[in-house]
C-alpha cells in the first residue's frame, strides 16, 4: 500500500499533537502519577492506537490493517524492554519520582525518533545489500548475551556514551528540580538529568535494532 503523502503528513502531525497534549497537560507539571491516572492513560493511548488500526482495516483492506495490528503488537512487545531499562536507568540516577514522567516523555520521543529512522535506513541498506540482515541479527543476539549476564540490565545504562559524557560535561552531583543546567560556583554546569536523557537517548538506539528486522520480517510496506 503506497499512502498519499497528505496521509503521511497528518498521521505525523496527530503524533507530534499527541505527545505535545501529553507534555503540557501532564508532564510540564511535576508531579507522581497515581495508578489510576497511569492505566486510564494507557487505555486512551491503546485506545487510539486500536482506532487508527481499524481505520487502516476499512480503508487499506485486511491485508494492510492485518500488517498494522501485526506491527503494532510486535513494537508494544518489543517496548516493554525500553520501559525496563528506562526504570533501571532512572533508579541508578536516583530520578525523584515526580520527574520521571518527563524522563519517561523523552525516552518515548526518542525511542520513537531511533526506531523510525533505523527502520527506514535498515530497510535502504537491506534492499541494497542482503547480508545486512544477518548483521541486525548478531547485534540482537551479542545485545541478549550482554543482558543475560550479571549485572548486565545495569551495564546498559552505564553505557559508553554516558562514560564519554561524564568525562566531557561538566556535571554537579545534585538535581536541582527538572533542570538539566544549574550555575555553580558562577559556572553554568548540567544536572544529573542530563547525565539521565543521555543514557536513555544511548540505550534507545541501542534497542532501536531490534525493530529492523521485526517489521522487514512483517511488512515491506514501510
Amino acid at each position: 500500500m503506497n499512502a498519499p503523502a497528505l496521509v503521511w503528513v497528518l498521521t505525523v502531525l496527530a503524533i507530534v499533537g499527541l505527545l505535545l497534549f501529553d507534555f503540557f497537560a501532564h508532564v510540564r507539571r511535576a508531579h507522581a502519577p497515581s495508578l489510576k491516572e497511569a492505566a486510564v492513560w494507557s487505555g486512551v493511548y491503546v485506545g487510539l492506537a486500536l482506532l487508527f488500526g481499524v481505520g487502516v482495516l476499512v480503508v487499506a483492506g485486511p491485508a494492510t490493517g492485518g500488517e498494522y495490528f501485526a506491527g503494532y503488537l510486535t513494537e508494544k512487545a518489543l517496548s516493554v524492554d525500553n520501559l525496563f531499562v528506562f526504570v533501571v536507568i532512572m533508579a541508578g540516577f536516583s530520578v525523584p519520582r515526580e520527574y520521571q514522567q518527563k524522563v519517561l516523555l523523552f525516552g518515548i520521543v526518542f525511542s520513537l525518533i531511533a526506531r523510525t529512522g533505523l527502520i527506514f535506513l535498515g530497510v535502504a541498506l537491506i534492499d541494497a545489500f542482503a547480508w545486512i540482515f544477518y548483521v541486525f541479527g548478531a547485534v540482537l543476539l551479542l545485545t541478549a548475551v550482554n543482558l543475560l549476564r550479571p549485572g548486565g540490565h545495569d551495564a546498559v545504562g552505564d553505557n559508553l556514551v554516558v562514560r564519554v559524557a561524564r568525562r566531557v560535561l561538566p556535571t554537579s552531583d545534585r538535581y536541582d528540580g527538572d533542570r538539566l543546567t544549574v550555575r555553580v560556583d558562577g559556572r553554568r554546569v548540567f544536572t544529573p538529568m542530563m547525565l539521565v536523557m543521555v543514557s536513555i537517548a544511548g540505550t534507545d538506539v541501542l534497542f532501536a535494532f531490534d525493530s529492523v528486522p521485526a517489521i522487514y520480517g512483517l511488512t515491506e510496506n514501510v
